[in-house]
Parts: C-alpha cells; sequence; structure tokens
C-alpha cells in the first residue's frame, strides 16, 4: 500500500497493490497492520456504511464530537466522487484548511481522515457508491454539520452550479459558528 500523507498531514492517501490480469483483479481493501504502518495509528472500526449518489449530489461536511468523534477510512466501489476533509480542531495550526482528493472505482485509492475532521464529497460520476468505515458508531446527539460553502474555508468543489443536498446539510452552519473540538 502506498500512503501519500496530504497538505494537511494527518489526511492520508491510500494506494492499494492492485494484482490484475484478463480474469480481473484482486487487492486487498483493508489490513490493520498494512493501515498502521501507513497512517501511524492503531483504528478500530466499529461501522461500515455505505452511501449511493447520483451526480452533483454533496454529503457533508460532516462530523461527531467527543465523546463519539470518528475517524473514517472511505473508498468508492462504483463512480467518482471528489471526497474533502476539513480541520475542526480550533488548537491545530491548519484549523479551517482543507484537502481533497479525487476517489474512484477506477483509482481505488482510499483516504484517512482522523477525529477532529469535518468529511463530505461530492459525487462527480452518474452514480457512485461510497464505501466508509469509521471508529465510533453514529451518534446523532454528537453529529455536527458546517456549510460545505463556507467562504472562509473556501472548498474548490469540481462543479458549476448549486448541487443536490439534504435538508440535514442546507443547514450547515459556517465554521465560526460551529461546535468543533478544543
Amino acid at each position: 500500500m502506498e500512503a501519500k500523507r496530504l497538505a494537511i498531514p494527518e489526511v492520508v492517501l491510500l494506494t492499494p497493490r492492485v494484482f490484475g490480469d484478463e480474469r480481473g483483479f484482486f487487492y486487498e481493501s483493508f489490513n490493520a497492520r498494512a493501515f498502521e504502518a501507513a497512517v501511524g495509528v492503531r483504528a478500530e472500526f466499529v461501522q461500515d456504511n455505505h452511501s449511493r449518489s447520483v451526480r452533483g449530489v454533496l454529503r457533508g461536511l460532516h462530523y461527531q464530537l467527543p465523546p463519539h468523534a470518528q475517524g473514517k477510512l472511505v473508498r468508492v466501489v462504483q463512480g467518482e466522487v471528489f471526497d474533502v476533509a476539513v480541520d475542526v480542531r480550533r488548537s491545530s495550526p491548519t484549523f479551517g484548511q482543507w484537502v481533497g482528493a479525487v476517489l474512484s472505482a477506477q483509482n481505488r485509492r482510499q483516504l484517512w481522515i482522523p477525529p477532529g475532521f469535518a468529511h463530505g464529497f461530492l459525487t462527480l460520476s452518474e452514480v457512485a457508491e461510497f464505501l466508509y468505515k469509521t471508529t465510533d458508531f453514529y451518534a446523532p446527539e454528537c453529529e455536527r454539520c458546517v456549510a460545505w460553502n463556507d467562504p472562509k474555508i473556501g472548498i474548490a468543489w469540481p462543479f458549476e452550479g448549486e448541487p443536490v443536498l439534504s435538508g440535514k446539510d442546507q443547514e450547515g452552519v459556517p465554521l465560526a459558528k460551529a461546535e468543533v473540538f478544543a
């Protein structure tokens, strides 16, 4: 597995080693030892989630506060998305900054988003199926949502016009007004 630390070094882009021939392909989508060596964190994943979205759907920017903060290991098994992590740790030198990467079924990349980061993605293909492993269970009382278009964050979403948002995501608040990590 190849690991590339992004501009915010706690967020890591992982590219698996794929073995393929005329029959198809094989790769390890997760190996705890390889993951720990690549990101420097031993994570216990307790929940797997699977979503399907059509072109133009934007989900996020979501996170959970302690005591149910979540790390997420995300990947796409059909289609393509632009995936984003935003640092929501007030004491961090990169607070309010974002990093992003294209994840697709074709490139098989995964993104590690540690606790303390808001997460979102925009569907670029006609349909995308998105998988994510989380280090804590969904806890709605701890869930928060930052506005996807907060100008202070300035995410360069690769689309024109307005994305398709859920009601919850339409109510995302600016980072300056959000409850965040210390």
